[in-house]
């Protein structure tokens, strides 16, 4: 089996890239900051010293990167290195960026010689671990699509392909809106059941029991009512797709209220200083706003 270039070891990044080792597959990452890479390398990876090492190494290069300012230096985008690390090559896009970023990247990559697929995955770092993310994928060629889809077979417990590039990224922005929505609001219905003096355990059960209950609402309820904010998506994260979501709402003339209030009260959490904390700690804004309202 060839080797897989992985960039982005990062709270996703890490657990997805030992999946992929665990399964077998050779795999060489890279990572900005290199400590990160020590637990993949003990599993079994190779760590590479510069970006440009794993395209020299590697046909086909995963990018989990934190935003597309990101991905753009490690491609060298805007650079000679650019086609010299793109040509010949199978890009993989599989964080968050915007539709638009996605889809001149696309071009840009077939411009020199290369090949892209979408990937972006909805779930965060505990179903990474577990490799149960929810793959969407996009793509000019339907093998190459496919091609990604084995590949990444050990991250993920489903892939779903969506299209052209950038239909992906676009049902990405889509599940995040539903899926941010959600948990502000578990955020806020916790919030409101403890200032009422209602048992929090009872408050959990009544929800395992009816029709809303899911993994993701268990775990993000025990997480709140626990005062558990151990980072599984952090607030960073969540204030960034929540902005990516209302900019492509406002693009398209989507009116989008509810996305709207939720980036209002992920800045205001980030302002306090929890932008490294798990996206339940939304509780905090919501808690700070009750007591300037009391």
């Amino acid at each position: 089996m060839e080797t897989v270039g992985f960039i982005g070891i990062g709270v996703m990044g890490q657990p997805m890239a030992l999946n992929l080792v665990k399964d077998g597959v050779p795999l060489l990452v890279w990572n900005r900051t290199a400590e990160r890479c020590e637990r993949v390398r003990a599993a079994g990876a190779e760590v590479a010293t510069t970006p440009e090492e794993v395209f020299e190494n590697a046909r086909v290069v995963i990018l989990m990167m934190i935003d597309s300012a990101a991905m753009d230096a490690v491609l060298g985008r805007g650079s000679a290195q650019f086609s010299a690390n793109v040509a010949g090559h199978l890009v993989v896009h599989m964080g968050t960026t915007s539709a638009e970023y996605s889809a001149a990247l696309e071009t840009d990559i077939l411009n020199a010689g290369g090949q892209y697929v979408e990937a972006p995955v909805s779930g965060s770092r505990a179903p990474a671990t577990a490799g149960q993310l929810v793959a969407m994928l996009a793509g000019a060629d339907a093998s190459t699509v496919e091609e990604v889809r084995q590949l990444i077979r050990p991250m993920c417990r489903e892939s779903i392909i969506c299209g052209p590039v950038p239909s992906a990224l676009r049902m990405k922005l889509a599940v995040n809106l539903y899926m941010i929505s959600m948990i502000t609001a578990l955020a806020e219905a916790v919030q409101f059941a403890n200032r009422h003096g209602l048992d929090l355990s009872r408050f959990a059960a009544v929800l395992e029991a009816g029709p809303m209950d899911s993994p993701l609402a268990r775990m993000k309820t025990k997480k709140l009512i626990d005062n558990d904010f151990e980072v599984q998506a952090a607030i960073t994260d969540v204030l960034k797709n929540s902005r990516l979501v209302a900019d492509a709402a406002r693009t398209s003339g989507t009116a989008s209220p509810l996305i709207d209030v939720c980036a209002e009260l992920y800045d205001e959490t980030m302002a306090m200083g929890l932008g490294a904390q798990d996206m339940v700690a939304v509780i905090r804004a919501l808690e700070a706003r009750t007591a300037r309202e009391s």
